[in-house]
């Protein structure tokens, strides 16, 4: 029987005040769709965690620890940790209404999408992780030239994303292959490749925690900034979380519009502006459930495998590599890495290395690659073409992907072509762009969602540690930048 507050309840298609339409058109009411089970929903964040494998647990972390050893793995740890934190509520904001958060920065100033856009792409048009592929590669062969192979990758990305009928669905399965093909690596390193003294060692790392080494002894803070906000996915990547969800079909993305081929999909030009679900006892239950599965979800893909992920890699490079003289600020202490392993496992294991090497940063810069043109083309839609039937969201991300592909390849050419200096660009920046969304994420979802999925509790305390977490590091780093000009 309908309690007194149901029969109260707008009815479905009102206008729902809850999200500002100031900047936005006003979003109206739906009922939520029912939860799907976990096997359903399972692989919305592989491709986060793909891109997170090639970048901090891949390169910077095995960097690192390569200089100072495992003493930093408790921000590591932490890191992940936040950011399957910051996840959690990039997703709660999509679960909710349908739209993606940057469309909620949107509602909140009309402005501040395309300025998280901007801080988003910019560091993103260094191609470091197609480079970085591209120079395994030729050690793989034992000859070759990194800048082309880089290009011809590049090119086969975006041919390939451009022939998708439905583009989440091909990047989700090609990432699913890849990161298969890394886990089965990761589960050989860990028997052959580590022992019990650099597990020891990992594990007493910890007791350094609140503690940083000098800044020198891992290539300034802009390194240690890029770790850490690579420690997981980093920068704007974790903002494309929403988009994911959305092309998943989960919560209110259901009823949003998919990123298609203009060539061999079927367009939709509505933007991206969402729904909120009606207060119910019914909606109520079916968005616990969703907000389980999702976090079941994210947590075992993206925390569990991704953070292990950098643990292994990095307790790898602390038994190998740690206190060998290698070149500064070079990607030599990959091929290292693998001779060593040459020395002490075999042949086969240096190839399987160098293998995993590449296949983890290709996946980076497919996700890149793809979540960069998601983020672009979601936000001018919403901002600019809202009304436009000939200007599609799908018609945006290709556009932008293919200036993606012109535009690393002219600063490859240019001669701008060591892969660590990129991630590090890239990386380091994205580490600020992270500081400015976590503070936005806590403002939307506190002021713009119902009362009963609020942002609260341990998970705002996390929010919190999050801003002051990336806003120390952040400052450190604009400050000391800001140093260098004086």
């Amino acid at each position: 029987m309908a309690t007194q507050r149901e029969h109260e309840l707008p009815e479905e298609g009102a206008v729902a005040p809850e999200l500002p339409s100031r900047f936005l058109p006003a979003a109206t009411y739906r009922n939520m769709p029912e939860p799907r089970s976990f096997k359903s929903i399972f692989g919305a964040s592989i491709i986060l965690t793909a891109t997170a494998i090639g970048s901090g647990e891949f390169v910077l972390w095995p960097y690192i620890t390569s200089q100072v050893g495992l003493v930093l793995m408790w921000t590591a740890v932490l890191g992940f940790f936040m950011q399957y934190i910051l996840n959690m509520e990039i997703e709660r904001y999509t679960l909710a209404t349908g739209e993606t958060a940057v469309t909620g920065f949107t509602r909140i100033w009309a402005p501040l999408g395309v300025i998280v856009m901007l801080m988003a792409i910019i560091p993103n048009l260094w191609p470091g992780w197609a480079t970085g592929a591209a120079t395994i590669v030729t050690y793989v062969a034992g000859a070759g030239a990194p800048v082309p192979i880089a290009i011809v990758a590049m090119v086969a990305i975006g041919a390939a994303l451009t022939l998708s009928k439905v583009v989440y669905q091909t990047v989700e399965r090609i990432e699913l292959v890849l990161v298969g093909g890394i886990t089965v690596f990761l589960v050989v390193a860990v028997v052959v490749g580590t022992g019990l003294s650099d597990w020891a060692a990992f594990g007493a790392s910890f007791a350094y925690v609140g503690q940083l080494p000098p800044m020198e002894e891992v290539g300034g803070i802009a390194a240690l900034l890029g770790a850490i906000a690579f420690a997981g996915a980093g920068g704007g990547n974790n903002l494309v979380q929403s988009n994911w969800v959305r092309d998943k079909r989960m919560g209110m993305g259901q009823f949003l519009p998919r990123v298609t081929s203009p060539f061999t999909g079927h367009e939709e030009a509505a933007a991206g502006t969402g729904y909120m679900f009606l207060d119910s006892v019914d909606n109520r239950r079916r968005w616990k459930a969703w907000w389980r599965v999702a976090n079941v979800e994210q947590f075992g893909t993206f925390f569990v495998l991704g953070c292990g992920t950098l643990v292994i890699m990095s307790v790898l490079a602390f038994g190998t590599v740690y206190g060998l003289p290698l070149p500064e600020d070079d990607f030599d202490f990959i091929r290292e890495q693998g001779n060593i392993f040459a020395e002490q496992f075999g042949g086969w294991f240096r190839t399987s290395f160098w293998v995993a090497g590449t296949i983890a940063l290709f996946s980076t810069q497919l996700g890149i690659m793809d979540w960069v043109s998601r983020l672009t083309a979601d936000s001018l839609k919403v901002t600019f073409f809202r009304n436009s039937t000939r200007i599609t969201e799908s018609r945006i991300y290709f556009v932008v992907v293919w200036l993606l592909i012109v535009a690393g390849s002219a600063i490859l050419l240019s001669g701008t072509d060591q892969p660590l200096v990129l991630i590090l660009i890239s990386s380091s920046m994205g580490g600020v762009v992270m500081f400015l969304y976590s503070m936005l994420l806590i403002y939307i979802n506190r002021r713009f969602l119902p009362r009963a999925i609020r942002l609260t509790s341990w998970r705002l305390v996390m929010m919190f540690v999050a801003v002051l977490f990336y806003g120390y590091f952040s400052i450190s780093l604009l400050l000391d930048q800001f140093g260098k000009l004086f």
